[in-house]
């Protein structure tokens, strides 16, 4: 009798963890962070920015059908994306994929992307850019553009990942040249890496955006996650919201990525800027 107890709980606990699984690793959510300042153009007040990082060519529902209804669920006034958007193992594999990706996302909201590590690692970064471009989306690499018009306006800037060239501009110059010539307007950075808050509040730009941790991927109560590239055991920045000297920046736990998350479900997210 007690074996036969034993061997339930036994399988009971199995088929609890496989469910928790399953559940953490192939279940995509949306997840909604207001970021709030004084700074951001009023008139723009409730703009809406659908962030996909880590996408690692990783697909939902059939014909990633499941994945762009997400996207247009979350009614976006724009789609950044921060990097990684292949693993960079399967060069037409994944070709295919991004052709067939950026045009749908483009029919919902104008798309900007900055390139992560795993993009460049892939050898073939440049071309990757030159579809995204073809395909309507816009390559921030170590530029900016400016959104919206006069005082309703904001800077939206990206910055390669530093797998990228050598000799290309620091992240201190990229803003540095936006000070210079867009004076004190808000700043928004797309960047792969969210382990360089610190950097970002130096610069003093308001707010960025970032992935590449992929939610610290086993996610147990009370911690940010148990491991993460770049930042090792037990990271600082994994997901959601961290503010450093005014500087606020959002982690995604990313769409894709490696398959052994843990209380970690992929995630589409939803940075709602306010004025406030």
């Amino acid at each position: 009798m007690k074996k036969r107890t034993g061997l339930f709980i036994f399988c009971l606990v199995a088929a609890a963890l496989l469910a928790c699984y399953l559940d953490s690793n192939f279940r995509l959510v949306t997840e909604e962070h207001h970021i709030v300042s004084e700074r951001f153009p009023e008139a723009l007040s409730g703009l809406r920015i659908v962030q996909l990082s880590d996408v690692h060519n990783t697909e939902y529902g059939r014909d990633n059908n499941a994945f762009i209804e997400a996207v247009r669920a979350a009614k976006p006034d724009m789609i950044a994306i921060t990097g990684d958007l292949i693993d960079g193992e399967d060069r037409e594999k994944e070709e295919a994929f991004v052709r067939r990706l950026i045009p749908r996302l483009c029919e919902i909201a104008p798309v900007y992307y900055v390139s992560g590590n795993h993009d460049w690692a892939s050898g073939w970064a440049r071309s990757l850019f030159d579809i995204i471009r073809e395909a309507g989306g816009t390559v921030l690499r170590n530029q900016y553009v400016i959104i919206g018009e006069g005082d309703a306006s904001f800077v939206l800037a990206g910055c390669d990942d530093p797998n990228a060239l050598r000799d290309m501009k620091s992240p201190q110059e990229v803003v540095e040249n936006i000070k210079k010539r867009e004076g004190d307007k808000y700043v928004l950075m797309l960047y792969h890496r969210p382990e360089k808050l610190d950097m970002w509040a130096e610069t003093g730009v308001d707010a960025v955006l970032s992935g590449h941790a992929h939610g610290g991927m086993i996610r147990l109560p009370f911690t940010d996650g148990l491991i993460a590239p770049g930042q090792g055991y037990f990271p600082k920045y994994t997901n959601g919201l961290y503010e450093k000297d005014g500087t606020v920046e959002l982690v995604s736990r990313g769409t894709g990525g490696p398959k052994w998350r843990f209380f970690n479900n992929p995630e589409i997210v939803v940075a709602i800027f306010e004025h406030g």
